[in-house]
């Protein structure tokens, strides 16, 4: 009898599209994938409208997901930004994930993946003061929404993506976690979702020996035991350092397949779903998640 996802170690999975439906179009796509797990957008992932769900069609997916113990996870807009200077920007923002959590509780997803955003440094202006207003607006736009979660276990976490260090990140790598849970005073349903192109991106040593046990030791330091709750499986394009967001197949990057391997095996990552958006991981045939499984079930 083959295993159930919620007994495997780790769940492994792709984002995918939601098409026809959440049950029509994304379970079925999960399903003919053999994902163990999914991330889906609840609504258009490059516009701020707020798409309303239905609720039938929501129960069924809650009902369908949970008996197949399928874990399902949530990720905003990219033009989310918290620390965005401009007013409308920073107000369509906290709107969105507002929507993000609330559509996650009604249709049974763990969590939210939000990116932790950028500010602007004019060339006129003052750069720490700059960083440091955007740090407010993260703590004074998420605090609430946090707080407004409640302490259920059924209650979606917050997931904090670490961006790749373009533009100017509030929080790219895994250092600059600890200054950004600070802000928002280690909020107990703020979760961390490691994206390994972004951190390699960033400077994580993920492609050496060891690199990727530093990087999730220095993780758990930051941040305690038990907040990373996803990880976002993707291979680099580009070298270590080069800030550049540009995902590849795994294996086919410069992290390399002994960066996944090591991941799997950390005991900080027990139970932590892994989820891939690497170029083609959610056409058939892809072997990404197949891989994926071969490491985590040598």
């Amino acid at each position: 009898m083959p295993t159930s996802p919620a007994a495997t170690r780790n769940p492994v999975g792709t984002h995918v599209i939601v098409g026809k439906g959440l049950v029509a179009g994304a379970l079925a796509s999960a399903e003919e994938l053999g994902c163990e797990t999914f991330q889906v957008f609840v609504g258009n992932p490059r516009g701020w409208a707020l798409s309303a769900g239905k609720p039938a069609e929501d129960a069924a997916f809650r009902a369908a997901i949970a008996e197949r113990a399928m874990r399902v996870f949530v990720h905003a807009p990219y033009l989310v930004n918290l620390g965005s200077p401009t007013a409308a920007t920073y107000e369509k923002s906290v709107a969105s994930v507002a929507h993000n959590l609330r559509r996650a509780a009604e249709i049974g997803a763990e969590g939210v993946v939000v990116h932790t955003g950028s500010f602007v440094d004019p060339s006129d202006g003052d750069s720490s003061a700059r960083y440091d207003a955007a740090m407010r607006q993260v703590r004074e736009g998420l605090l609430p929404l946090l707080d407004a979660l409640g302490d259920s276990e059924d209650s979606p976490w917050l997931l904090l993506e670490p961006t790749a260090g373009q533009g100017r990140s509030l929080c790219a790598g895994v250092e600059d976690l600890a200054p950004y849970l600070a802000a928002l005073d280690d909020h107990p349903r703020a979760g961390i979702c490691l994206d390994t192109c972004h951190v390699f991106a960033a400077g994580a040593p993920l492609d050496e020996p060891g690199g990727t046990t530093a990087t999730v030791d220095r993780i758990v330091e930051i941040g305690g035991p038990g907040r990373l709750r996803l990880v976002h499986a993707n291979d680099s394009m580009d070298v270590r350092g080069a800030f550049k967001d540009r995902h590849q197949q795994l294996g086919q990057g410069h992290i390399g397949v002994e960066a996944f391997a090591e991941l799997l095996a950390h005991p900080a990552t027990e139970g932590v779903p892994f989820v891939l958006e690497t170029p083609g991981s959610r056409d058939a045939g892809n072997p990404d998640i197949a891989l994926l499984k071969k490491l985590r079930d040598p």
